[in-house]
């Protein structure tokens, strides 16, 4: 019979905590050679557009939720989901400080012209075009965030960028699973199996959080507030852009990416992608419904 996280003494839960993030990062490890089939779209019972998410965005103004997947880009405001732009594999996927703005990196798709791995591209209409900005053919960023200061990113070397084009390797002794940052913020978060790192100068310098929690996945709802979800579900929530963190509810099944706003109540509104679908929490993570705009 399982053994519940709950029931464990807090050093075996940390480290059960981080054999889950391992996996989890071992998962999204770049590899020499990226699989373009995109053949296998959608999944059986999932009200996914596809069955590999990378990445997830909702914009605060527009209510609009979009899903980067191995299929490319999706938004599943309303159902059915509708594709946007052509088929690319976004491994990275983030938005820019302006609307429709967004930053994504991968592999390209069949029928795709962009080159392998993609490197950085953006686009500046929701996704419909692509841009290519730099390092083409080189670069597969799995973790991807923007800041104040400019681009976050992790190729298998943490870099920073201050336009896309140009880059600094940024010495580091982790390998983030997710880099969360926000575009009025230079405060940056990254999920590591020994727990998170924080940087409050882009990317640049990092501090290990101390007594924080082992988080897979994170995210800012606006410059102070960020949410994180551990390997076993539990959301943890901090007011302090992630220096100290409380523990909310609990999502009950795979998280693939999580997502947060300020609502309009003044909570942090969460979404987060699962193999089930896409959930939302209006309540700053307590409890969590199944996504239906109609």
């Amino acid at each position: 019979m399982p053994i519940s996280p709950k029931s464990m003494p807090r050093s075996a839960a940390v480290m059960a905590s981080a054999a889950a993030l391992l996996l989890a990062l071992a998962a999204c490890t770049p590899a020499a050679e990226q699989s373009t089939d995109t053949s296998s779209s959608g999944q059986a019972g999932s009200g996914l557009p596809s069955a590999h998410v990378h990445g997830l965005s909702v914009n605060g103004g527009t209510s609009q939720v979009l899903l980067a997947t191995h299929d490319g880009l999706f938004d599943v405001t309303k159902q059915p989901a509708s594709k946007i732009g052509g088929t690319n594999d976004l491994m990275g996927f983030t938005a820019g400080k302006d609307s429709g703005v967004f930053y994504a990196s991968g592999h390209p798709g069949n029928g795709s012209n962009l080159p392998n791995p993609l490197g950085l591209i953006k686009s500046a209409d929701g996704g419909k075009t692509w841009e290519q900005l730099s390092r083409q053919g080189e670069s597969d960023f799995h973790a991807l965030t923007t800041t104040k200061s400019g681009i976050v990113a992790f190729d298998g070397t943490l870099r920073t960028s201050p336009d896309g084009k140009t880059w600094k390797t940024v010495a580091a002794d982790f390998a983030p699973a997710v880099l969360a940052g926000h575009p009025d913020s230079d405060t940056v978060l990254a999920t590591t199996p020994d727990g998170i790192q924080r940087s409050t100068d882009g990317g640049t310098t990092w501090v290990p959080v101390k007594s924080g929690p082992i988080i897979q996945f994170a995210a800012f709802a606006n410059p102070a507030e960020a949410v994180g979800v551990e390997p076993d579900g539990t959301v943890q929530y901090s007011a302090d852009a992630g220096t100290t963190w409380t523990k909310k509810g609990r999502i009950d099944s795979q998280v693939l990416a999580i997502a947060a706003v300020k609502g309009a109540d003044g909570n942090p509104w969460i979404w987060a992608a699962t193999p089930a679908g896409v959930l939302v929490s209006t309540d700053g993570g307590a409890t969590f419904r199944p996504y239906d705009a109609s």
